[in-house]
Parts: structure tokens; C-alpha cells; sequence
């Protein structure tokens, strides 16, 4: 859908998606990190699977589908994308409690957007220090760039005269993937627009609770009668 609206428009592709900028689809937007946001997702799914019999029809299917999914974005990383894992790994190395928060079951870091498009993991009541627009994507002039440094280098002091830290905690986003990275995930995973596969993946998410709280891979408590599953055949009388 956005590639035919720009096509329509005759207007050179951005080399960066516009943040909650109008996907064509109404009432959906832009998602501002789709990458981080899908391997979240997915490997919340994947660790709630574990949770049901191997046994489980369910099971093998979601864990199937999820999987590949995520190695499709996985295996897309946008530029940038090994220096600011290197300045994740300082930041969160250096005061490794104050991130605890954000430790995943498999070690790696995740930081999740609020609905209302915050990073702060209390949302808009945390009156922490709002992140200050950037360049296009990766792109940082050498001036942003010893901000961000400073605040990452900020944010990593441990508190010495209390325990109760006073301090936002800062959280770098991950860098953007290009336009075109967002085009290829979306035609290898072959669901539509990148925030349509994020859509299925929060609902496939939701579902596992509900699946594991039915306990869907018990018997069932009345049994079928015969023929209960069998569609109407034609037949081959005249």
C-alpha cells in the first residue's frame, strides 16, 4: 500500500519511513520501530510456547511460523545497527542493575514503546527527560553524536550518596531500518504492510495465554459423535 501510494503521488521513496506518518490502510500508522518491536513479540511468544506440551498440535505450529518469522528480522539489521549495539552494551555494562528491568530470559536487552509513543517504561506519569529529535534515520551530525554520547555516559553513573537513583533511565533506540529493509521483511513474510504482521503477532501473543489457560491440548471433556467432523460429500447415487 505505501509503495502504491507513492507511486501514485510520483515521488521519489524516502530512504526512511516517516514515524506514524499514514501507511494508507485507515487508523494505522507508521510504526516507529517495527524491528525491535517483532523480535519482542515473537520470542515472548515463543518463551510462553515452551509452557504447553511438546505434544501440543499448537504448539508446533505457532513455534514453526514464529520462528521463521523472526529470522526474517532478525536477519535484517538496519545501518548502524553493530555501533549501537557496541554503545548498548557500555551503557548497560556499566550499571547493569539499573537495566534489570529490560533483561529478557535469553539475555539480550528489550525496550518496549508505550501506547503513547514514549520509551519510558512508566509511560507519560515518569517525568523523565524526553529524547530529543534526531537526524534521518543512523544519520548523526558529529554534534548529536556527543550528545547522545554524554547522555548514554550520564545515564551509566552509579548513584553513590543513595540507593533510590533520581536519574532517568535512558534507553538508545535501536537505528531505523531503511524504507527498503521494511519492504523486503514485508515480502518475505508475505502478511501485508510491516504493521499488519505486527497486529498478528500482539494477537497471536494474547491468544497463547488464552490457549494454555483452555489447556486446548487435553482431551476434550465430551466426545465427538460420529461423523461430527465429516462435511456434506456429494454423492455419487443419482
Amino acid at each position: 500500500m505505501r509503495s502504491t501510494l507513492r507511486l501514485l503521488a510520483n515521488v521519489k521513496p524516502a530512504r526512511y519511513l516517516e514515524p506514524f506518518a499514514p501507511t494508507g490502510l485507515t487508523g494505522l500508522q507508521t510504526h516507529p520501530s517495527p524491528r525491535p518491536t517483532l523480535i519482542y513479540l515473537y520470542t515472548t511468544t515463543l518463551q510462553k510456547l515452551k509452557s504447553f506440551p511438546e505434544s501440543s498440535v499448537y504448539r508446533q505450529s505457532t513455534e514453526a511460523l514464529t520462528r521463521q518469522r523472526l529470522q526474517i528480522v532478525e536477519s535484517t539489521k538496519p545501518p548502524g545497527y553493530e555501533a549501537w549495539l557496541e554503545r548498548v552494551k557500555n551503557t548497560v555494562g556499566a550499571e547493569p542493575e539499573r537495566f534489570a528491568s529490560l533483561l529478557r530470559q535469553d539475555g539480550s536487552y528489550a525496550a518496549a514503546q508505550r501506547d503513547d509513543n514514549s520509551d519510558n517504561p512508566r509511560g507519560e506519569e515518569w517525568d523523565g527527560e524526553a529524547l530529543e529529535a534526531t537526524s534521518e534515520g543512523p544519520a548523526r551530525t558529529p554534534e548529536e553524536e556527543a550528545r547522545w554520547q554524554k547522555a548514554i555516559e550520564d545515564s551509566a553513573k552509579a548513584e553513590s550518596e543513595a540507593d533510590f537513583q533520581t536519574h532517568t533511565m535512558k534507553w538508545e533506540n535501536e537505528p531505523a531500518l531503511e524504507a527498503e529493509q521494511v519492504s523486503d521483511i514485508e515480502k518475505q513474510i508475505g502478511a501485508g504492510l510491516i504493521e499488519e504482521v505486527i497486529q498478528v503477532a500482539e494477537s497471536e501473543m494474547k491468544l497463547v495465554d488464552e490457549m494454555y489457560k483452555s489447556k486446548a491440548w487435553e482431551e476434550l471433556e465430551e466426545k465427538p459423535s460420529p461423523d461430527q467432523w465429516s462435511y456434506f460429500e456429494r454423492s455419487g447415487s443419482a
